[in-house]
C-alpha cells in the first residue's frame, strides 16, 4: 500500500475505549502536536466522574441525547444543558463532570483536544463534583 499523509475513517471503524471519567471514547483522527477528535459516549442516566485535565483543553460539540455538563475554574462553577447543536468548552485546568439524561438516547458529544490526548495516566486529574458517578 502506498504511503499517503491523509487519514479517513468512520466512527464505526475507530476503537472503543474507557474514558478517564468513566465515558466510552471512540478516537477518531490527530494531528500530530496539534490536536486530535474523539466521539464520547454517556448511556441514558450515566453520570461521569469529576476530572480536570492536566495539559489539554477541548471543545465539545453535542451531536445525540440530552445532559448536563458542570464546570468550575479559578472560583466560579456552572452548569449548561447539553443537546445536539450545543458547544462548550474546556479550558485548560476546568474542573468538569457531565451526565446523560435518563431514557430515550445516549449523549454523544464530538470533542477536539488540543493538543491532542497524550494516552498518560495522569492526564485526568480526579476532583470533586456535584453528583455521585453512577454507571448503568
Amino acid at each position: 500500500m502506498a504511503y499517503t499523509p491523509f487519514g479517513s475513517w468512520t466512527v464505526e471503524e475507530a476503537l472503543t475505549v474507557d474514558a478517564p471519567d468513566g465515558s466510552t471514547v471512540r478516537p477518531l483522527a490527530a494531528l500530530a502536536g496539534l490536536g486530535s477528535l474523539a466521539r464520547f459516549e454517556l448511556a441514558p442516566g450515566a453520570v461521569s466522574r469529576a476530572v480536570s485535565h492536566a495539559t489539554v483543553q477541548e471543545i465539545w460539540y453535542v451531536t445525540q441525547g440530552t445532559g448536563l455538563i458542570w464546570r468550575r475554574q479559578n472560583g466560579l462553577a456552572e452548569v449548561t444543558s447539553l443537546r445536539p447543536g450545543t458547544a462548550v468548552t474546556i479550558p485548560l485546568g476546568t474542573a468538569f463532570q457531565f451526565r446523560a439524561d435518563q431514557g430515550g438516547s445516549p449523549l454523544q458529544i464530538v470533542a477536539v483536544t488540543m493538543p491532542p490526548w497524550p494516552g498518560t495516566d495522569t492526564e485526568a486529574r480526579r476532583e470533586q463534583g456535584p453528583w455521585d458517578p453512577v454507571s448503568p
